[in-house]
């Protein structure tokens, strides 16, 4: 059940599927920061909801990082691959409503048919599955293909009708904004895949419910993003937080830092000599 809480509620959730690097240490600051400015409390979650990738090793080494920035929060920590079960019952939720249907398309299909892309630039998915007959569905279902399992975006935004939500300033103190929501731009987004029953976007709108989150704050690589959390949670029936968006911390060469790339990690400048202070003096903090 969603939790309702009378303090401000923050996280910061990363993903331990490899070390932090400078731009998670700003997230993460940046978190902290907007929790005190509000009288507020910040939470560590950890998202590891991909098995292949994460792992305990760069769980601990995220835990020291953050407590050498000077960092802490209540314990336990939420983990997400302990609450698989809880992400099920909500795609349930969905399914029972008509909300979800099987895709067997690949990737490779997926790429081929698409017309147009989504805002993080993939492939528009085109609906190749959506009116599959039903027969057919089971009997691939039965056989064992590869599948996922995509949300009915117009058929939910049907059912939802206009969406908004707030968003404060960078200092989260400012007076929020209504924004209207626009999840369509993102077309059939794949909540599940076959042994795996949650994806990013289902697992953390029943997490920031579930630990009652009265304010997220998130690089504005996820701006976007938020148009579609908002319907799902509007559609599982959960509060919508006061999101606020940040700036990103970029390479040499204007892009986004990240764990795929191998950007500098935070490991590497303790090795170097960085002390806690050198990091939040190059932030800004």
């Amino acid at each position: 059940m969603p939790k309702t809480s009378s303090t401000p509620l923050l996280r910061f959730a990363p993903s331990p599927n490899g070390p932090l690097h400078i731009g998670h240490a700003y997230s993460a600051l940046y978190t902290w920061q907007a929790a005190s400015l509000l009288g507020g409390t910040a939470l560590l979650r950890m998202e590891d909801t991909d098995p292949e990738r994460c792992k305990p090793e760069f769980a601990a080494a995220i835990i020291d990082d953050l407590h050498w920035l000077g960092l802490d929060w209540p314990e336990p920590v939420l983990v997400q691959s302990e609450r698989f079960d809880i992400y099920a019952d909500a795609a349930n939720q969905l399914r029972n409503a008509g909300l979800l249907y099987p895709c067997f398309c690949s990737r490779a299909e997926i790429a081929a048919a698409a017309t147009e892309s989504d805002p993080d630039g993939a492939p528009f998915y085109p609906g190749t599955c959506k009116h599959l007959d039903r027969g057919i569905q089971i009997e691939r279902l039965e056989r064992g293909d590869p599948v996922q399992f995509r949300l009915d975006t117009e058929r939910a935004m049907a059912l939802a009708g206009m969406l908004s939500f707030s968003v404060a300033g960078p200092l989260v103190t400012d007076r929020p904004q209504i924004r209207f929501a626009r999840p369509e731009k993102w077309g059939d987004v794949v909540l599940q895949r076959k042994g795996t029953p949650t994806s990013y976007h289902l697992s953390v709108v029943v997490d920031d419910a579930e630990q009652g989150m009265t304010h997220v704050t998130r690089g504005r690589d996820m701006e976007a993003a938020t148009d579609f959390h908002v319907l799902l949670q509007m559609l599982l029936g959960l509060p919508t937080p006061i999101y606020t968006f940040h700036k990103l911390i970029l390479d040499d060469t204007g892009k986004k830092l990240s764990k795929s790339k191998g950007s500098q990690s935070l490991v590497d400048l303790r090795a170097l000599g960085w002390t806690p202070q050198d990091v939040r003096q190059h932030l800004g903090f």
